[in-house]
Parts: structure tokens; sequence; C-alpha cells
């Protein structure tokens, strides 16, 4: 099986564990997944699979691509954003919304049983616990919202925006400014200004900053909460190497809850 991203590839080895050997494609958080060029060793990895998994939504347009130059009648593909319940205008980062990487699970889950039905009472067993992990993410999240609902952040980027929306943080920065830093593209001088403002009038409580998304503005946007004791709240668009999906999302949202008592108690 054949995952684009780690993300995804990490779903699908809790689920499969010892009956499934993943490949997740791009599992080191250095790279972009928007700019990865995919190469000979992919392509014949990705012929040869039984289940491929996406995230879809010009995401990982290089994995269509792929697929497109490597004939499998057999193979199972799946995309995430396509299977995914809830969407946010313009973003593709499903996976930010447990509720989502619920659903998703759950199409890994038939398709495995769908390519290995001897299996299917481990793969059940295995998703019962995975799902039970990442509802605990819904409680945790349901909690933030209890205790800091409304307080005004500043975001780097739109990865954060399916969990602050769900949390009912008020983002201040324009979303053009954070829809033009996740595209690679420089945002307008006014929505930069704004943004910029924002952060050193400290209506910004903290700043949620894309560690894999870094230009000079966003640096610079960085560098000016430091200097003013504004809490940065660092998020991740890969994730990290050595972690399941509920643990990374765990340690974040425990990061952010941290930063976000800091601000609130004074």
């Amino acid at each position: 099986m054949v995952a684009a991203e780690n993300t995804y590839g990490d779903l699908v080895q809790q689920i499969g564990d010892i009956h499934v050997h993943v490949l997740s494609i791009i599992s080191d958080p250095n790279l972009d997944p928007h700019e990865y060029e995919a190469n000979v060793d992919d392509a014949r990895q990705i012929a040869d699979a039984d289940i491929v998994i996406e995230n879809g939504d010009g995401y990982d347009d290089w994995m269509d691509k792929l697929m497109a130059t490597t004939g499998n009648s057999h193979r199972l593909v799946i995309k995430a954003y396509d299977v995914a319940p809830n969407h946010l205008y313009e973003n593709e980062h499903v996976w930010y919304n447990p509720d989502n990487v619920i659903a998703i699970s759950q199409k890994i889950l038939d398709d495995m049983k769908q390519k290995d039905p001897a299996d299917r009472a481990d793969f059940d067993a295995n998703f019962a616990r995975l799902k039970s992990d990442i509802e605990k993410l819904d409680t945790r999240i349901a909690d933030l919202k209890t205790k800091f609902a409304g307080t005004p952040i500043g975001l780097t980027e739109t990865i954060f925006l399916y969990q602050s929306t769900l949390i009912g943080l008020n983002v201040l920065t324009p979303w053009a400014f954070d829809k033009a830093i996740a595209e690679g593209n420089d945002p307008t001088p006014p929505d930069a200004v704004a943004a910029e403002q924002q952060l050193t009038s400290r209506q910004d409580k903290i700043l949620v900053y894309n560690e894999q998304t870094i230009t000079p503005i966003t640096t610079k946007l960085q560098d000016e909460a430091r200097a003013l004791d504004i809490p940065i709240v660092p998020v991740m668009e890969t994730m990290p190497p050595g972690m399941h999906y509920q643990l990374w999302m765990e340690n974040q949202l425990d990061a952010l809850g941290k930063a976000l008592t800091g601000v609130t108690r004074h």
C-alpha cells in the first residue's frame, strides 16, 4: 500500500498492522508536499500497490500523474479530501479535523477488507481502537472551545483553520494573507500590513505558526511575536517521524491550550 503523505500512511498502518506493508512517500517534515517531485522508485511502488491513498483537491497532484503512468486495474484509490465530510473554503488540509480522519479511516478499513477479507476481524478491532483515540481529540477540542472560544489569534497559514474553527477562536489575520502563504505566494501589501499591525498592537493573543511554510514575511511575524512575548504555537503539515496521528494532534492541542491559558489569565 502506498500513501502520498505519512499522516495517511500511519492510519493505514494502524488499521492494517502486521497484515500490511505501507510506503509513505512524504515523511520528511522538511519537504513541501505541494512541490514534491516524484521519482522512478515511487512510480514502481505505486504500480504494484493494492491501495493508494492521497489527499487530493490539488494538494498532491503528482500522485495522480504517477498513477496515470502506472496502469493497475485492481488498484483501489482513496482521495481523502473527497471522503472527508467537512470542508473549509479552498482549504485542502482536511486531516486537521478529527471527524474527517474518522471518515477517512473508515474508508481505509472498507478497502482493506475488500482486498483482504480473511483478516477483517483484525482490521475491525484495530479501527475501533483508532476511532476511540481520535474521538478523544474531539473531546479535547470541545474542552478548549469551552475555555477559549472567541480568543483573538493570528495565523501564518490556512492549515490550522480547521481546528481554530472547531475551537471557536477568532482568527484576525486576513484569510487572503493565509491563503497566499499556503500557496507559496506573496500576500498583498495591505494584507501583510494588516497581519503585522494586528500582531504589533497585541490584538493577536497568540500566533499559530506553520513550521513548514516559512517565508521572510512569516519569519518577521514570528520575530515580532517573540519580541512582544506573544506566545508562538508551532504546527506542522507533515506528521513528525515516530508518531501516530492522534499523538501528533494531541501534542499540538496541548501546546495550544498551554499558550491560551497563559494569555487569558492576564
